[in-house]
């Protein structure tokens, strides 16, 4: 069989407290249906996707579901590191998962810094709305005092899943044509991909070269 071509990969981390709904959005975007039953994730689980970044640019996804449980905390925060994109999903319908944001945010920076990663704010079951206690205003005022983009998804009814995903892919990608993140040596947040990998990141330095002549 023959390996798909893409460009680069990009290492994505989902957290957030458990049963908030991250496996789910997960699957919903890797497989196209929502599942019913989703058994609460021990440790770290992975998924992959292919999306299109740019006409022309493919980028393979490499998404890492954590589990939320603080019995698990050490493994996940191992995963960090390596983590160019990190989406922390809270559930809408209970307000202790909005509050724990702020935790969660605090950790995965400690842990990625120095290095640079793209961070949104998901607050997801937005098909829940009568059992909504976060208002879509608090959250944004949130997001935006921390700098960050927020949306709200479902998993349930495909609500703004594909949105999420892509727009945090082309947010890292266009962080990667202005040179404001870079492939690195013992770093899998971002790879070259398979067979135009190097071909894709010989034209971006050369981007990057004229942008120097030009300052």
């Amino acid at each position: 069989m023959v390996e798909p071509i893409f460009d680069f990969q990009f290492r994505l981390i989902l957290i957030g407290d458990s049963t908030v709904g991250k496996s789910s959005l997960l699957k919903y975007f890797t497989d196209g249906k929502f599942s019913e039953l989703c058994d609460p994730t021990v440790g770290v689980d992975f998924f992959a996707r292919l999306i299109e970044v740019k006409n022309g640019i493919r980028v393979k996804l490499q998404l890492w579901d954590t589990a939320g449980q603080e019995r698990f905390r050490s493994i996940t925060r191992s995963y960090y590191r390596n983590s160019v994109g990190v989406l922390i999903v809270f559930d809408i319908t209970k307000r202790q998962s909005f509050e724990n944001i702020t935790g969660w945010l605090a950790e995965a920076k400690f842990h990625i810094e120095p290095h640079q990663a793209v961070y949104m704010i998901v607050g997801h079951k937005s098909d829940c709305e009568s059992e909504r206690q976060v208002s879509s205003r608090e959250a944004s005022q949130f997001a935006q005092l921390n700098g960050l983009k927020y949306i709200e998804t479902s998993a349930k009814n495909g609500h703004n899943v594909e949105e999420t995903f892509q727009t945090l892919a082309k947010d890292v990608y266009k962080l990667l044509e202005e040179g404001r993140v870079k492939m690195q040596e013992g770093w899998d947040g971002i790879k070259p991909g398979f067979n135009r990998g190097e071909e894709t990141v010989h034209h971006l330095d050369e981007e990057e070269t004229e942008k120097n002549k030009c300052c």
